[in-house]
């Protein structure tokens, strides 16, 4: 599996690539999933280009989407979205429209507690667990583990000469992950040699201008479906590689 992370937190700054409208995320979207992407992360952003969790801004993102493609979708729940535990748990209760899934980034404050109210509701649940932090170490504990839709593995070391060996002791620390498939996915200079492993290993994996905005070769990616082009290739050739 190859998702597709269509934006994530950035912003107008970061380029006229990087979708934010509920138009311009399904374009996005459509163009990535015919690409090859057989799953998308968004981050619904209201008219001011934030993050936002409120039902008024994530049900356009979600109805724009699903008009154009048969892909699961899902979405963040991060904190920086809505800082408050229980604001954020109050969020997700007020969703008129449900994605197919919601990652849960396990090292934020009410995390098992949202993860809860997301599988209640019948929403696939992408675990957050970042490198550096003592999440793995959380999730391992955590009796919701067993019932999440996937492990999403996120690398932090933007280093490309070391996210690879950073990659390697996070999965580690994951150990067996309650049994759930893992997504193995680094960020800015270590999006591509992560991907790379992921292939090797096996394992799912993702690519999008949340992750990074560089083609594997330093030029700057001109859209998803871009990168996700170029991540089949990279991800399928290491995949091959003895």
């Amino acid at each position: 599996m190859v998702q597709v992370c269509l934006n994530g937190s950035r912003s107008a700054a970061d380029g006229m690539s990087v979708p934010m409208s509920p138009q311009d995320l399904a374009e996005s979207a459509a163009r990535a999933v015919a690409a090859g992407a057989t799953s998308v992360h968004v981050h619904p952003k209201t008219p001011c280009g934030h993050d936002s969790l409120s039902p008024r801004v994530l049900a356009p993102a979600l109805a724009a989407i699903r008009s154009r493609v048969s892909v699961p979708v899902g979405v963040t729940t991060g904190a920086w979205a809505e800082p408050g535990p229980m604001a954020r748990l109050a969020r997700v209760r007020s969703w008129s429209v449900l994605p197919d899934f919601a990652s849960v980034n396990w090292l934020e404050p009410g995390a098992e507690a949202v993860a809860g109210q997301l599988l209640a509701l019948g929403v696939g649940v992408e675990a957050g667990i970042r490198s550096g932090t003592d999440a793995a170490a959380r999730f391992a504990a955590s009796p919701l583990g067993p019932h999440v839709l996937r492990v999403l593995a996120e690398v932090t070391d933007p280093d490309p000469a070391t996210a690879g060996a950073s990659a390697r002791a996070l999965l580690a620390e994951l150990g067996t992950a309650h049994g759930r498939p893992v997504l193995l996915h680094g960020e800015e200079g270590g999006t591509w040699p992560v991907l790379r492993l992921a292939g090797r290993l096996g394992l799912a994996t993702r690519i999008g201008l949340e992750d990074t905005l560089f083609l594997p070769d330093g030029g700057r990616a001109a859209s998803n479906a871009q990168l996700v082009a170029q991540g089949l290739v990279q991800y399928g050739s290491f995949q091959r590689s003895p």
